[in-house]
C-alpha cells in the first residue's frame, strides 16, 4: 500500500529567528522530513531574485512541483501559500478567505495525482482575529471551496489556523473531515513558536478516505532556527486500495 507524507510548514518568507532570510536553511528542514506534499505559509515570490523567489528556489532544490496561491504582492512579487509535491498537480486555484478591514488571506488547492486517484489538498492561512476567523470558517465551509461537487477525490486540509482555542473553524472543520491530532501520539504536541512552542496553530485534517498512521512535530536544531514555527507532519495510506476519483 502506498504511503503519502503530507506537512504543513509556515515558513516566515524564510527569515529565521536569527534575523537572517535563508531558504536554504527550510530547504534543508524539508529534506528532513522527506515529505511528499507540502503545505507553506508565508512565501514570498519576487522573480529574478534568488533568495525571494522562494517557491521556485524551494521546488528546484528538492525536484518537487510547485503551485503558487498569491493573497497580496510584497516587494513586487507574489505573497501567500505555496504547495510543493513529489507527484504531478494537474491544476491548482486560489480561494480569496479575506474579510473587510483585515490582512488578504487565502486558501490554496492543489489537485494532485496520487494512487490512481486525485487528491485535492487545501493550504490555507487564516486571519489572527476571532471574529475574522468565524467569517472565513463559514467560506471555507462553502460549497464553492471545500464542499465543491467538482472535488473527486479525498481531501486533505493542512496549513496555520491562527487558532489557539478550540473556535469555530475547529468545530465545524471535525464535521467535515478527520483531525490529525498530536495528543494521540508521542512527542512534541505544540508548533508554535518554535524554540519554546506555547501553542498547536498548524494543523492537518483529512477524509476518511485515508488512514491516519502517523502525525509529529518535527524538531530538529535547524528547524528550530530556521522559521518561528516548526513544521507538522502526517503519513497516510488510502483506506481502499483502489482510492477514489480514479484518474487511469
Amino acid at each position: 500500500m502506498e504511503r503519502l507524507r503530507v506537512a504543513t510548514y509556515n515558513v516566515h518568507k524564510c527569515r529565521g529567528l536569527d534575523g537572517r532570510t535563508r531558504p536554504e536553511r527550510i530547504a534543508e528542514v524539508l529534506r528532513q522530513m522527506d515529505a511528499d506534499v507540502v503545505a507553506l505559509q508565508e512565501v514570498l515570490c519576487v522573480e529574478g531574485h534568488p533568495r525571494e523567489d522562494q517557491a521556485k528556489f524551494l521546488a528546484e532544490e528538492l525536484g518537487l512541483e510547485y503551485a503558487i496561491g498569491e493573497n497580496r504582492r510584497l516587494k513586487g512579487g507574489a505573497y501567500g501559500n505555496v504547495i510543493l509535491s513529489r507527484y504531478p498537480i494537474l491544476q491548482s486555484a486560489n480561494y480569496d478567505v479575506s474579510v473587510p478591514g483585515r490582512e488578504r488571506r487565502g486558501c490554496l488547492r492543489a489537485d494532485i495525482a496520487w494512487n490512481g486517484a486525485v487528491l485535492h489538498l487545501f493550504n490555507v492561512h487564516l486571519g489572527t482575529s476571532y471574529f475574522e476567523r468565524r467569517q472565513q470558517a463559514r467560506k471555507l465551509l462553502d460549497e464553492q471551496l471545500l464542499r465543491s461537487r467538482e472535488l473527486n477525490g479525498p481531501r486533505i486540509v493542512a496549513g496555520d489556523f491562527n487558532e489557539y482555542l478550540k473556535g469555530l473553524v475547529t468545530q465545524l472543520l471535525h464535521t467535515e473531515f478527520e483531525s490529525a491530532d498530536l495528543r494521540l501520539y508521542g512527542g512534541l504536541k505544540r508548533s508554535y513558536p518554535g524554540v519554546l512552542p506555547l501553542v498547536h496553530l498548524d494543523h492537518i485534517y483529512y477524509d476518511d478516505d485515508l488512514i491516519l498512521e502517523s502525525v509529529r512535530v518535527h524538531r530538529s536544531l535547524l528547524a528550530l532556527v530556521a522559521s518561528d514555527h516548526l513544521p507538522v507532519v502526517a503519513e497516510f495510506a488510502m483506506a481502499h486500495a483502489s482510492g477514489t476519483g480514479a484518474i487511469w
